[in-house]
C-alpha cells in the first residue's frame, strides 16, 4: 500500500447547523461573556443528564478539577491519590493546589484506577482520591466510595473522557462526590474548550461557585471576601454544549459504532487486543482503544503509529504515565500495569462523521501497518 493524501485525522468535532443556530442566537442577544441563558440552561439540563443535584459549569475541564479541590479545602501539606495512568492534568491540579499528587497503579481489566492500590497508599495526609474514567471506562465506584466512605476521603471522578458512560445503570456525574467533564475539541460533546463538575453536595457547589467567580460575594457586588479565580464558562460556550446536548444520543451512537466497527473487524489480529470493558459497565465511545503486542512489547505500538502515518491514518499513543513527568518525578513509584499500557497503547480515529467505508478503509490500513512487526 502506498502513501495516500486520503488522511483520517484520530478526532474530529461533529458540528451542524444546530450548533451554528443556537451560537448565533447568544451573539445577537449579547449575552456573549460569563452570563446569560444558555449557561442557565446548560447546568440545568447537564445536571439532569448526570442524576446530579446540580453542574457549575467552568472555562475548560482542567479548572474545574482545581476548582473542586480548592473549594474542599486542599492544599499544602496534602495529598491527593490518582492514578499513574491518565491526562496530566489531573496530576497537575493538585500541584496547583500545593499539594501532592501519590500515583498508584491502575487495574488490566479496566486500564482505570486500583483500589486496592489507593487503600495502600492512604496515609496520615491523604485527603482526597481522584479516579479517571481513562478512554471512557468508568473506574470501580462502588469500591472507591466504600474505601473513601471509611477514611473520610474525597472521592472526586475525572470524568473527561466519559460522558454518557453508566455503571450498572447509574451515569457518570453521580458516582462520586464531585465529577468533572471536559468539553475541549475532541471529547464526545465539545465546545472547542469548557468543562463543569457536577455533585450532589450543595455547599461544595455554591463554594465552586463562589472561587470561580473571583471570589466574588454573591450578596454584595466586587466584595471578595476570598481568593478567586476567573474559571467561568461563556454564554457563547453553553450555547454550543446546548446544541450537542441536543444531539448527545446522535453522537454517542454513532461514535459506538465506529468503535463497534473496529472491534469487530480486527478481532481476528492477534497483534491486537481491544479495550477491555467491566461487567455493568456502558463505556462511553471516546476513542477507539487497543493494546500492540503482548505484555512487555516496547516497541511495536510505536512501529505501528509510524507505519500508520505513512498510510494517512492519524493516531495517539497512550499517556506517558505521571510519575515519568518531570513535574511530577516519581522514581519510586512501581505501577508495572501503567507502564506496560503507556507502551502498548493506541488511539485509533474515532468520530460521529467516520462512515463505516472509512472505519473500513482503516480497518486495512491497520492490517498492513501490522504486517510491518511480524
Amino acid at each position: 500500500m502506498s502513501l495516500t493524501d486520503d488522511r483520517f485525522p484520530v478526532a474530529r468535532p461533529s458540528l451542524s447547523d444546530l450548533e451554528e443556530r443556537y451560537v448565533v442566537d447568544a451573539l445577537r442577544s449579547g449575552w456573549v461573556s460569563s452570563q446569560g441563558p444558555y449557561l442557565t440552561d446548560f447546568e440545568d439540563r447537564f445536571a439532569r443528564w448526570c442524576a446530579a443535584g446540580t453542574a457549575v459549569a467552568t472555562a475548560n475541564g482542567t479548572v474545574a478539577l482545581h476548582l473542586v479541590l480548592a473549594a474542599a479545602g486542599i492544599g499544602p501539606g496534602d495529598e491527593v491519590i490518582v492514578p499513574a495512568l491518565t491526562y496530566v492534568a489531573t496530576a497537575n491540579a493538585v500541584a496547583y493546589c500545593g499539594a501532592r499528587a501519590v500515583c498508584v497503579d491502575v487495574l488490566p481489566q479496566s486500564w482505570c484506577i486500583d483500589p486496592a492500590a489507593v487503600r495502600a497508599a492512604i496515609g496520615p495526609r491523604t485527603r482526597a482520591v481522584i479516579a479517571v474514567d481513562l478512554y471512557g471506562h468508568p473506574a470501580d465506584y462502588p469500591a472507591l466510595r466504600a474505601l473513601c466512605g471509611r477514611h473520610g476521603l474525597l472521592l472526586v471522578a475525572d470524568a473527561a473522557e466519559s460522558f454518557g458512560a453508566t455503571v450498572d445503570g447509574h451515569p457518570t456525574g453521580a458516582l462520586a462526590d464531585a465529577t468533572t467533564f471536559s468539553f475541549f475539541g475532541n471529547k464526545v460533546i465539545t465546545a472547542g474548550e469548557g468543562g463543569c463538575v457536577t455533585t450532589s453536595d450543595e455547599a461544595l457547589a455554591a463554594r465552586m461557585r463562589l472561587l470561580r467567580n473571583q471570589g466574588m460575594d454573591p450578596q454584595r457586588r466586587y466584595y471578595f471576601p476570598v481568593l478567586g479565580y476567573n474559571y467561568r464558562m461563556t454564554n457563547l460556550g453553553a450555547a454550543l454544549l446546548c446544541a450537542q446536548l441536543d444531539r448527545a444520543d446522535e453522537i454517542l451512537a454513532r461514535r459506538d459504532a465506529v468503535i463497534a466497527g473496529y472491534e469487530a473487524q480486527l478481532a481476528d489480529e492477534p497483534a491486537l487486543s481491544a479495550q477491555p470493558v467491566v461487567a455493568g459497565v456502558r463505556r462511553a465511545p471516546w476513542m477507539a482503544a487497543f493494546l500492540v503486542g503482548p505484555v512487555g512489547d516496547a516497541t511495536s505500538r510505536d512501529a505501528v503509529a509510524l507505519a500508520l502515518d505513512r498510510l494517512g491514518v492519524e493516531t495517539r499513543p497512550f499517556f506517558v504515565p505521571i510519575p515519568d513527568l518531570p513535574a511530577h518525578h516519581d522514581p519510586l513509584a512501581h505501577c508495572p500495569v501503567t507502564t506496560d499500557l503507556s507502551r502498548r497503547g493506541i488511539n485509533l480515529p474515532t468520530y460521529p462523521e467516520l462512515t463505516e467505508a472509512g472505519v473500513k478503509t482503516v480497518v486495512e490500513r491497520v492490517r498492513a501497518a501490522l504486517a510491518t512487526i511480524t
